[in-house]
């Protein structure tokens, strides 16, 4: 069995890149606010992380879902489609039958012919 993968693209994918970079440099402000943070503001420095990972997290469970749903759609589809073949085939089965059929009631009928008088008569 083949697993096909859709073809993306470069703009998907740099749409993507830059996605990731984005969320990488706000991780990276995010930890330097951190690190720089005294006792005091530690509480709102770690609110504010928190925030940070719940959105980076979001964003990733939100592509996670519409990757299943587009599984969930290419597997009804599948579905259908390998349902048409199959009356498709059923149906190409039964007018090969019939025209089988049909090509020996023609020939019988030629063989019941009378032959033609010849030329030299």
């Amino acid at each position: 069995m083949s697993y096909v993968q859709p073809i993306q693209s470069s703009a998907e994918f740099k749409a993507t890149d830059l996605d990731v970079e984005e969320n990488v440099r706000t991780l990276t402000n995010a930890g330097a606010v951190f690190r720089q943070g005294d006792n005091s503001n530690s509480d709102a420095t770690t609110s504010s992380l928190s925030a940070l990972l719940r959105r980076v997290s979001g964003n990733s469970t939100r592509e996670i879902d519409t990757l299943i749903g587009d599984l969930r759609d290419l597997r009804e589809k599948l579905h259908s489609d390998g349902e048409r073949i199959h009356r498709e085939i059923v149906e190409y089965a039964a007018l090969s039958q019939q025209v089988t059929q049909l090509s020996k009631i023609i020939s019988e009928s030629v063989k019941r012919l009378p032959e033609a008088p010849s030329a030299d008569g």
